[in-house]
């Protein structure tokens, strides 16, 4: 039987790609999942999918970059399903192009989705994993931070910010309570590229993701892979690009 039978996980951006991935692929392995994105009539139909083939889920709004939505959802869990196992920390936006572009703006809806959101959810959650005396976060970084190309620096330096906070956390959390892993997936194909403002890097950026994109499969496999390690083993880092990729 997989370990993944019985958790509870929680998943933000998970009305499509690698969150809506995520939840389908650990649903259909046994476990229970709360679904949160600002996108609620598409959690809820996904919800109800899973709840048709026998599995259970819930739906829940979240807009990560309000902390009371992500206390909703890590409250939902537990309400509903009397613990939370895993935090999936999926919810992100790629607002990318030349820094000479000054935008100010994207700059600032990058950070206060792909940092404060984190931020918010890992606010939200620890205090249950130390109830609990348990608890995992799964965070999708990116593999933007690993190499650092043009019309990526500040989109990179706030997966690079969530990288430290992370590995911060995992120093801090050494006595087997809370376990945290960072995956930084490549080209996946998914709507990342539909919150790019700079038309001519978004025609760009779709047109990787749809040569060579990964399927979000690929990395919800990565995800499960992490989830289902025995207690006192902790994946800290995965890398999941194509095998094309720079």
């Amino acid at each position: 039987m997989s370990r993944i039978a019985g958790k509870v996980v929680a998943v933000t951006g998970a009305s499509s790609g690698i969150g809506e991935a995520t939840v389908r692929l650990l649903a259909g392995r046994g476990a229970s999942v709360v679904l949160g994105a600002r996108r609620v009539a598409q959690i809820e139909n996904i919800a109800a999918e899973v709840r048709g083939r026998g599995g259970a889920a819930i739906a829940c709004a979240t807009d990560v970059t309000r902390r009371e939505d992500l206390e909703r959802l890590v409250d939902s869990a537990v309400q509903e399903f009397g613990r939370l196992d895993v935090l999936v920390n999926n919810a992100g936006i790629s607002k990318i192009g030349p820094m000479s572009n000054i935008d100010v703006d994207g700059w600032s809806a990058m950070i206060d989705v792909n940092v404060k959101g984190v931020l918010h959810g890992i606010a939200a959650a620890l205090p249950v994993f130390q109830r609990q005396g348990s608890g995992h976060f799964v965070t999708t970084v990116s593999t933007a931070g690993l190499m650092v190309v043009p019309d990526m620096a500040v989109y990179a330096a706030t997966k690079n910010a969530v990288r430290t906070l992370l590995e911060g956390l995992r120093q801090e959390s050494t006595d087997g309570v809370v376990r945290t892993t960072a995956i930084s997936p490549g080209f996946v194909r998914t709507e990342l590229d539909s919150s790019i403002d700079d038309v001519a890097v978004r025609e760009r950026i779709r047109r990787s993701m749809d040569d060579f994109g990964l399927s979000p499969d690929a990395v919800a496999e990565a995800v499960a892979f992490a989830v289902e390690q025995p207690r006192g083993v902790e994946i800290g880092e995965m890398t999941v690009r194509p095998t094309v990729q720079n």
